[in-house]
């Protein structure tokens, strides 16, 4: 696979960013594409691998050392094929996920592993530019129906791969648009929605239906959706929020962050005004949590204009490299420097938020904090413990909340009857993702509680497979051992 010597003869190489100061004036994306002849070149970096670990790195287990082969002797459309394969959506993951088939890459083990995500990309944008992505509407119908739940990437692939068996599906979406978080939760600055739509087209012209502002358990009869359709997938999600029980957390200014994304992304699509979001424009912003939906308040913050940005993480700062009790192939927890943290931000590590201060007319003014370290016993929990004399006093007009979220709402659990587990996730068999209803599955985070983009996709396309069986007896739809596979 690839060049022989190409990973001795090439260094990793990936694409590059417009400025900070030139990006942070518009939310489209800023990325600076690698020219042909890199891009060869970074597949050839793909070693010969005995045992091809980025495979189980993967969740979507894509054939990455055959698409990096194609790559390098540039036949495109041939690794589109490949990576078509086992993803409904590279144009998604190529932009949005974490790369933990990086992490796995055999050649990461001493040196930069290959650039398999930014492969993955240029992979698909090349085959929607040269119209090599399009509608494939199945050959016949089966007669029966489907009702998927969500349109977010596990709805999206359950959808596409019902739809590829012949079966009828509809695909119910409570927002205005179709696409979920990917629409709602991410900026455009890191994937334009344009790339969304052109899919969902595609989706549309293959037969799939899409029912907007249709928010079953509430505007439409959730019992009755079930007599409707043969099955029914559940692909909503983990939406409820994280808060934080402290004093002063009803004031107004703090503010749970997926709410600002959601706002800001609608004025970007021209939804709504300006005046109608929740502006960072001239403010002391804290962003509280140090995921991915914390570096993308700071990103929009940025964007608006405020006066500062500061980020804290509760837990302790990571290590720059793999930590020793990470080793490879398994995902490490090291220290993620994001492209919105480059665009100005100060973070702070071990610290923890005590108590919101506010104005007499009940305005966010500051906030209280104190660093804190964590005990670790072995086998027991970690404990956390405050350090005496550090509390400090913060100047803050805006607290964004983006501290994950807990598991799945509760009303279709309520409406179907199904039960939940301790973590609040709509429980189903990992066997054949079943829920204790018949014929009503559950997919993506709503089953596994949050988590990636790529195993959204993942869980869509399996939890078709156990589905397509349900209706027909035996399912011919791809099915993929994820069994040992670590949870990311």
């Amino acid at each position: 696979m690839g060049k022989t010597t190409g990973f001795l003869e090439y260094k990793r190489q990936n694409e590059s960013y417009i400025t900070p100061e030139k990006r942070i004036k518009h939310y489209k994306e800023f990325t600076i594409p690698l020219d042909e002849q890199k891009l060869k070149d970074q597949g050839a970096r793909c070693m010969d691998c005995g045992i091809p670990f980025c495979h189980s790195g993967c969740p979507l287990g894509n054939f990455i050392p055959d698409f990096n082969d194609k790559v390098y002797k540039g036949k495109w459309k041939e690794a589109a094929e490949i990576l078509h394969k086992t993803n409904n959506f590279p144009e998604f993951t190529g932009r949005l996920c974490p790369a933990p088939c990086e992490e796995a890459c055999v050649l990461g083990i001493n040196e930069d592993p290959v650039t398999i995500e930014n492969i993955e990309k240029n992979i698909v944008e090349t085959a929607f530019k040269e119209g090599w992505i399009a509608a494939q509407p199945p050959q016949a119908r089966t007669g029966k129906t489907v009702a998927i739940i969500g349109s977010g990437p596990a709805g999206l692939a359950a959808a596409q791969q019902l739809n590829r068996a012949g079966h009828k599906v509809t695909v119910f979406e409570r927002d205005e648009k179709v696409g979920g978080l990917l629409r709602y939760g991410i900026p455009d600055f890191k994937m334009e929605k344009h790339v969304i739509d052109r899919r969902i087209k595609i989706l549309e012209d293959e037969g799939i239906v899409f029912k907007t502002n249709a928010h079953v358990g509430k505007n439409i009869d959730a019992n009755a959706l079930k007599d409707e359709f043969d099955a029914v997938v559940l692909c909503g999600g983990a939406t409820v929020r994280r808060h934080i029980p402290i004093p002063g957390s009803d004031l107004k200014g703090v503010t749970q962050a997926m709410d600002f994304l959601k706002l800001n992304n609608q004025y970007v699509d021209g939804l709504v005004d300006f005046k109608d979001v929740i502006s960072a424009e001239g403010k002391n912003v804290i962003v509280i949590g140090g995921g991915d939906t914390g570096s993308d308040c700071i990103g929009t913050s940025n964007r608006h204009g405020a006066t500062s940005v500061t980020n804290f993480e509760i837990l302790n700062k990571p290590t720059e490299g793999r930590p020793a009790h990470q080793p490879w192939p398994y995902w490490p927890m090291k220290l993620k420097t994001t492209s919105s943290h480059q665009e100005g931000v100060e973070r702070f590590f071990s610290i923890s938020t005590k108590e919101f201060l506010g104005d007499k007319n009940g305005n966010l003014t500051g906030l209280k904090t104190v660093e804190v370290e964590w005990i670790f016993t072995p086998g027991e929990r970690p404990q956390l413990k405050e350090i005496e004399g550090t509390e400090k006093e913060w100047k803050c007009d805006l607290a964004l909340l983006a501290l994950g979220f807990t598991g799945a709402e509760k009303t279709l659990a309520e409406q179907f009857g199904l039960q939940m587990d301790f973590r609040t996730n709509i429980e189903a068999s990992t066997k054949d993702y079943a829920t204790n209803v018949s014929g009503i599955f559950v997919a993506g985070d709503m089953r596994r509680g949050q988590s990636l983009i790529v195993w959204a996709i993942s869980e869509g396309r399996q939890a078709a497979h156990h589905v397509d069986a349900y209706l027909m007896g035996e399912s011919h739809l791809p099915l993929k051992d994820d069994s040992d596979l670590p949870r990311v």
